[in-house]
């Protein structure tokens, strides 16, 4: 760390018009990011030095979700959670398991993603950032020793989310990032800080408590025999979550928590639109993270034209419901009646299954109006020939 230290005394002395941008891709590369964050925190408040601070807070935001999973021996990769999903190596000697850990992964999650869009949130329109990153640089340092192991890779972890499909080194190329990404990482932000508000509205610490010494307990009976099945062994870990998921959302969620998830996702529709509206006035055609029609995406993941236009239609309609200007439509519900979402995120009640598919447990936020339509989700869909939900994940 102490030799991109002097570097960055070194910048802060020399005059702006002579200043250079630091190799932020080789630090990281060597170095990793806690002290790409340490050198970015001193360097001069260039658009491209606010753009890649705010990149590796966000990078390092998800490495310490990632540690702590590693530290704790927290496996969910069978969830389909944002973050808590993605790939962890075992641990050979993990901490003891604290069920309020969750909580607390969550927490520091939200307030480190809070600090990414400090530095993003200087950017205007009319400045000027160029920032290249080889995606293959990028790694995570899971197992807290300072060194790049295998699996700790950016790629290794979540190439095949993002693609379909599991990055070779050939396809691995640099990523020249742009003033538009600087709101497309913004409303990134929010998309996971909104996530995160909705599981600590529901506190699961008190079932994941309640479910694992339930667990243990029924171990712990005729324990010297053996089982007259598999299916514990093959399903029991999972049921578990299942059940730590299903006895949380039946608790009375705290209405703080799901109205800061609400802010969040009207936050993160509005920065995507800042992000497409500055990328269709792009001309270049330079290593580009997210394309428009007349450009190519440097990660090859096919960006059909059209396909900013179709997404933005999909967000409008979910601004729509957020807003309740537009209603769910429920089976039991008329054509003319639909739940506002709004009202039920301002003031929500429990998560009973049973309830809500009856229609008893949302008849307080029924009301007559217009009901969200399915035919820009389907545009969008026939567009990309299906792969809507892999697109979701990248468009955000």
């Amino acid at each position: 760390m102490l030799r991109y230290l002097i570097p960055a005394l070194a910048l802060l002395a020399t005059p702006l018009q002579a200043q250079k941008q630091p190799d932020i891709s080789a630090m990281i590369a060597s170095d990793g990011l806690a002290a790409a964050e340490a050198m970015l925190d001193a360097a001069p408040e260039t658009p491209s030095n606010r753009f890649a601070l705010g990149g590796v807070r966000f990078l390092r935001a998800i490495e310490k979700t990632l540690q702590t999973r590693w530290r704790l021996g927290i496996n969910a990769e069978r969830t389909e959670l944002p973050v808590l999903r993605l790939p962890v190596p075992p641990n050979p000697n993990p901490e003891p398991f604290t069920p309020d850990a969750i909580e607390a992964i969550l927490a520091g999650l939200i307030a480190d993603l809070a600090a990414a869009r400090e530095p993003l949130a200087a950017i205007g329109d009319g400045d000027d950032v160029a920032l290249p990153i080889a995606i293959g640089d990028l790694w995570f340092d899971i197992n807290i020793n300072g060194a790049r192991d295998d699996g700790e890779g950016v790629t290794q972890i979540g190439g095949a989310i993002l693609t379909g499909r599991p990055l070779r080194a050939e396809d691995i190329p640099v990523i020249r990032f742009d003033t538009a990404d600087a709101a497309w990482l913004a409303a990134y932000t929010h998309f996971l800080s909104a996530f995160a508000e909705l599981v600590l509205a529901f506190e699961p610490t008190g079932q994941i408590d309640r479910v694992t010494e339930a667990s243990r307990a029924m171990d712990a009976m005729a324990a010297d025999t053996e089982y007259p099945n598999a299916f514990d062994y093959l399903f029991g870990q999972q049921i578990d979550r299942l059940a730590m998921i299903y006895f949380a959302l039946k608790q009375q969620p705290d209405p703080a928590h799901t109205r800061a998830a609400h802010g969040h996702l009207l936050s993160m529709i509005a920065q995507n639109r800042v992000f497409w509206t500055r990328v269709a006035a792009e001309t270049d055609n330079k290593g580009e993270w997210i394309p428009n029609d007349n450009q190519d995406q440097a990660l090859g993941l096919r960006v059909p034209k059209g396909t900013g236009d179709r997404w933005q239609a999909v967000l409008a309609d979910a601004e729509g419901v957020l807003n309740g200007e537009l209603l769910i439509p429920h089976w039991r519900f008329r054509e003319g009646a639909g739940i506002n979402l709004k009202k039920l995120m301002e003031n929500p009640v429990p998560v009973d299954i049973a309830e809500w598919a009856h229609g008893i447990g949302l008849l307080p936020y029924v009301e007559g109006g217009t009901r969200v339509r399915t035919d820009s989700w389907r545009d969008f869909e026939l567009l990309l020939q299906g792969d809507g939900l892999l697109y979701v994940v990248f468009l955000n």
